[in-house]
């Protein structure tokens, strides 16, 4: 079965979760994302909406406890063996939690064991019951995959410039179909057929779009307009290459951009350019959010800007593509190189009723933000 990534890329990743549990003296560690899951093994499935646990020991031993949908699905899409492939039964009074813990028992682990928490494969209530199945107390797994999955490899950060080179596509699809009388669901269609004829992915939330007021909005909603002939259209789209994402951003303007609308997408390109001379390998993530700051609240801006400009790119499953960290005010977090980043440059102005937002990907290199777009953040009028 053909992998995205060759067996020695997936051993080493393996080798360096083991070393990072007997680092902590963890026996164990129960994952339940399905980001830690797919890094791991390649085992790649919407099933984490059920439960499903992978149990990762100090002796580097994988296994998965998973229901009978995703029995093939582990086979084809993952390095599991059979015999580390487990099923749960769907029958009245199941308790797949108290399975978990017998298996866990089968497989020797009695040491100290963790669990991820943090994850939407993960509910409240299936925690919940995991806790009530063990006889020992558990212990905050969160964040030993997720710190690994940062460090990209080179092969990883292949995928992404693939998965940028996707969303270049979009936006070239976009950009021709955008026009007086358009129909928004007509350019999601054509954003989201160059994704897929590319050989790309559904990516790890919907595709961001919105016209008029709601330009303003950086969710997606439901509902689809056509274009007037003076308008404003936000997009915020991703590619995604074997998951991994690279995503951007951009407010389209129908028509003639007003000098309002000149003047904020000078500064937001201000802003972003600033950001990316901010990122550094060593450097803390919060110098990167105070540029973008400075130059909105210098331009006068500041009522518009959100109070975040970006936050990690990698393989990421529903229901958003947002990963772990985020640029914030103060993060004291070193920026790492092989990271990969979107960087948001979002104005919502509701005293004007305008919008403008540019974003783009980049990775960081021992020389700093790398951009992994060819288009430039300019201003489109169409």
């Amino acid at each position: 079965m053909p992998f995205h990534f060759a067996y020695a890329e997936y051993a080493t990743r393996l080798a360096k979760a083991k070393a990072s549990l007997v680092d902590r003296g963890l026996d164990a560690l129960l994952m339940f994302a399905p980001e830690s899951h797919y890094w791991i093994c390649g085992y790649d499935t919407f099933g984490f909406a059920m439960f499903q646990c992978m149990i990762l020991g100090a002796d580097g031993r994988l296994n998965l406890l998973t229901r009978a949908p995703d029995l093939r699905q582990a086979q084809q899409t993952s390095t599991l063996s059979d015999a580390q492939i487990h099923i749960w039964k769907d029958i009245e009074g199941v308790a797949p939690a108290a399975n978990l813990a017998a298996l866990v028992t089968k497989l020797g682990y009695s040491g100290k064991i963790a669990m991820e928490t943090q994850t939407v494969g993960l509910t409240f209530a299936n925690g919940q019951s995991v806790v009530s199945a063990f006889d020992q107390p558990l212990h905050n797994g969160d964040g030993i995959i997720t710190e690994l999955r940062q460090d990209k490899s080179l092969a990883e950060l292949d995928m992404h410039r693939r998965a940028a080179a996707l969303s270049d596509d979009a936006l070239d699809a976009a950009l021709q179909g955008t026009r007086a009388g358009a129909f928004e669901g007509d350019i999601l269609a054509d954003m989201q057929g160059a994704v897929f004829r590319g050989g790309g992915d559904y990516a790890g939330n919907e595709f961001i779009i919105g016209s008029d007021q709601r330009a303003l909005l950086c969710r997606y909603a439901s509902g689809r307009r056509h274009l007037d002939p003076q308008d404003q259209l936000t997009l915020e789209w991703s590619g995604a290459y074997a998951r991994y994402h690279a995503a951007m951003m951009q407010t389209l303007i129908i028509g003639k951009a007003c000098k309002k609308h000149l003047y904020m997408h000078a500064v937001a390109r201000e802003a972003l350019e600033a950001c990316e001379a901010a990122i550094m390998p060593g450097q803390p993530m919060g110098d990167v959010f105070a540029a973008h700051a400075q130059i909105f609240g210098k331009a006068g801006l500041g009522h518009a800007r959100l109070n975040a400009c970006g936050y990690a790119m990698g393989a990421i499953y529903n229901p958003i593509w947002v990963d772990f960290p985020m640029f914030y005010e103060n993060n004291p977090r070193l920026m790492r190189e092989r990271q990969v980043f979107f960087l948001h440059m979002i104005l919502m102005d509701s005293d004007s009723g305008l919008a403008m937002c540019l974003g783009h990907s980049v990775e960081v290199t021992a020389q700093g933000a790398k951009r992994l777009s060819r288009h430039a953040p300019d201003l489109f009028e169409l």
